[in-house]
């Protein structure tokens, strides 16, 4: 049986191990303490009856802009043995609830490969993101992403489009969510993690699809 609680400084490299298994989207140890110490409420982990951390979502506030408050969501993943069992959607929503409350968040945003049929399905029919827009070439390896949006309530979501006016007509077309239906599925996809920027590439330890060695081009969020 899994348990989930906050993660602390502790499950760091246990964290690290995870996503260096399941995702391409790779990151330095720094980054992660970086996270720990910035929005300690917002890494959540689940464990096993041993004690083994078999997932966790790394997510932090972005602050730059004062009228857009918002969560977002880094990193997510579950190892293999420990699908199925709802543990991702039990960790999003833990820490999704830790960005509404802690932190009066209006809203979590993420990126998703478009081909990650796995990951998108639970973003849009378990936990009610939305496609806000899509990014061309986002990845290491040039793969568009999703951008995906899940607002906390009804109340928000109507200030920010009168705010802000409608989501652009494009990133929401019933073309652009076909063509990822149909994309090509990975092989026991994982929820996907987020791209580097270029300095956390830059400073990638090991290997992996997402390694900096690649010289391929990156996007910053």
């Amino acid at each position: 049986m899994a348990t989930l609680r906050r993660a602390d400084v502790f499950d760091l490299f246990a964290m690290q191990n995870a996503n260096f298994i399941n995702l391409p989207e790779n990151y330095i140890m720094k980054y992660y303490f970086f996270h720990a110490v910035s929005w300690p409420q917002l890494l959540s982990v689940s464990h096993d009856s041993q004690g083994k951390l078999v997932g966790y979502v790394l997510a932090k506030l972005e602050e730059d802009d004062p009228t857009d408050h918002h969560g977002h969501v880094t990193s997510v993943a579950v190892l293999r043995q420990s699908r199925k069992l709802g543990l991702a959607s039990k960790l999003m929503n833990m820490t999704q609830h830790a960005m509404e409350e802690v932190f009066d968040a209006d809203y979590a945003s993420l990126h998703v490969r478009v081909t990650n049929r796995a990951a998108y399905s639970l973003y849009k029919h378990t936990l009610g993101y939305r496609i806000h827009d899509i990014d061309k070439e986002y990845y290491a390896d040039k793969e568009d992403a999703f951008s995906m949006r899940n607002y906390f309530s009804p109340e928000k979501r109507k200030m920010k489009k009168a705010a802000s006016g409608p989501d652009p007509p494009s990133a929401t077309s019933e073309k652009a969510v076909a063509k990822a239906e149909e994309g090509k599925n990975s092989a026991d996809a994982a929820p996907s993690g987020e791209a580097k920027t270029e300095e956390e590439s830059k400073s990638q330890e090991g290997g992996g699809a997402g390694a900096s060695s690649s010289g391929k081009k990156k996007k910053k969020r």
